[in-house]
Order: structure tokens, then sequence, then C-alpha cells
């Protein structure tokens, strides 16, 4: 039986406020921290009994577990270790307290950090989750988690409250590797399907016979067609709600992961790479599926459906 009551929640953006919501519905005290004062006041209202953190250390004193969803391992690192002059959740973090990372962080950094609190007694998961914004508001997401697995089993109850399934990954760290690298095979995936449909397209193939066929012939296998390309590329909505730099940022976790435990992975490069030149051409906050437009403006084509 799980003896968490109290929830430090820091990030309450598109996916961190569903998330956060759901912990509060599950019935535990919810403590939120962010950069967004607006957003703060929004989730507070949204949900009674939650509250406003006056500190990041007033957050780490009161909370038994504090999750972090922030946008990079650098900012999670600043949070909770501050540079030795800011407000950090370190402050008010005591022996046996317990630091949950579901961001989508660099695998390396997370056991640099875990390193780090455990000289203080503190134990950390890395739990990054999957699905998406849709998925986040079902409260159906998927993690993948790395750390001891008793101390997993603990914090069960918070993770059920907004996931549907747990994966365990192995030590530290695995379960940023194994987001990391689920992402890379996602977005390869995309920009290869994106390739395909564009060289069709200048090549003078009908749209709608090309994704009529490569839906056949690689749906199940190349799961962007149906959950990208078909819904949000070819119809010309771009709204996924996820932005095209998280991409970019994810394709180098994998790269960076890659080059420190001396990996041969030049595939992953030159993915990671065409992410980035898209973020820096396109548009860093433009939607990942606008990914699309670098091959559609280097080629001359668009890619759109008749029907």
């Amino acid at each position: 039986m799980s003896d968490i009551k109290k929830v430090g929640f820091i990030g309450i953006g598109r996916m961190g406020y569903p998330m956060a919501g759901f912990i509060a519905k599950a019935g535990f005290d919810v403590i939120v921290s962010d950069t967004s004062p607006a957003q703060i006041e929004s989730f507070v209202k949204d949900h009674p009994g939650a509250k406003a953190a006056d500190s990041l250390a007033a957050l780490g004193e009161e909370a038994d577990i504090v999750i972090t969803m922030l946008p990079t391992s650098k900012i999670v690192r600043a949070v909770i270790l501050g540079d030795g002059n800011s407000d950090c959740v370190i402050n008010g973090l005591s022996k046996g307290k317990i630091v949950i990372d579901a961001s989508t962080s660099d695998p390396v950094d997370t056991q640099a950090l875990g390193k780090e609190l455990a000289k203080q007694g503190i134990e950390m998961i890395d739990a990054p989750v999957a699905g998406g914004m849709v998925f986040a508001r079902d409260g159906t997401l998927e993690i993948t988690a790395g750390g001891d697995k008793g101390l997993i089993e603990k914090c069960r109850p918070v993770f059920d409250a907004y996931s549907k399934s747990l994966f365990y990954c192995g030590d530290l760290g695995a379960g940023h590797a194994m987001k990391a690298l689920n992402n890379y095979v996602n977005a390869s995936a995309l920009i290869t399907a994106i390739e395909a449909l564009s060289l069709g397209a200048k090549f003078g193939l009908d749209m709608d016979i090309m994704m009529e066929s490569m839906t056949a012939a690689a749906t199940g296998r190349n799961n962007p067609i149906e959950k990208k390309v078909i819904p949000h590329i070819l119809t010309r909505k771009f709204g996924t709600g996820m932005d095209l730099t998280l991409l970019a940022k994810d394709t180098r976790i994998t790269v960076d992961m890659a080059n420190a435990i001396g990996a041969f992975a030049p595939v992953a490069e030159r993915c990671s790479a065409l992410w980035t030149e898209a973020s820096e051409k396109i548009g860093a906050m433009e939607d990942q599926t606008c990914v699309a437009k670098l091959w559609e403006q280097n080629n001359g084509v668009t890619l759109e459906l008749k029907k």
C-alpha cells in the first residue's frame, strides 16, 4: 500500500496540465508550479483542493513525491538542483523523498542527476510518457519507466491516475532511453513516408492512389501514416499539438545517447539533422507534421488528398 498523499507537479503545460489533473481527481493532494502564473491560476480553479506552490523549495518540502514535466533535461536539472543561487526543489527535499522525471529527457543527464540526488538520500525514477495530447486528456498515456522496481511500484497509484500501461525498462535512465528510441523510430518513419509521397507527387502519381496503396502496404508497420500523414498532413490541418522543435530535440537525444555509448547510428544522425533543418527553416513552434513542408518546398509539390 502506497503512503504517497501529496504530489508536487512542476510543468503544467499542454501535457502536464491534464496529467496533474488526473492525479488530483484520483484523490491526491496536488501542489503545482509553472513559469506561467495564468496556468497555475487556471489549474487551481479547475481542481478544487489543488494549490499553487509558494516556491520550488516549498513544493519539495511539502510533497511526498515531485514530478517534473519540462522541455529538456537541462531545465529539469536546474529546477531540481538550481545553480547555487536560485530557488530549487532540492532545498526543500528530505531523505527518502522521490523525484520522478516524466519529461522526454536525455538518459545520460538523468543518470547524472540521479547520482547527485542519491548523495542526499533522494531517490529518482524516470517515467516519460507517450501518446501525446489526446491520450493525456484521456488519462491513457503509456509510460516507459526506469529505476528501482520497488520504488516504481510504490508510485504506481500515481502513474495509474494518468496512464493505461507502464513498461519497466531497467535501471535509472532506461525509461528515457526507451522513450527517445521510440520517438526516433516514429520520427524517421514519418519523414520516410513524407519523402516517398513527395517523390511520388513529383513523379506524377495521384495522391489518393498513393495513399490507398501505401496504407494497404504499410499500415501497421508505419504508424505515422495513420496517425499523422493522413489526418494532419494530407488534410493540411497540421494540428497534432506537438511542436516541431520537440521532435528535433528528441532525435538529437538519440544521437547524443549513441555518441555517449560509442554506438554506430548513421541513420539517426541523418534523421536528426533533417528534423533540425526543418525546425530552423519551417519554424520551431510549428506543428511537428509541418516537417512535410521541408520536402514540399524542396520538391515543388503539395501533399494533399483530392477527396
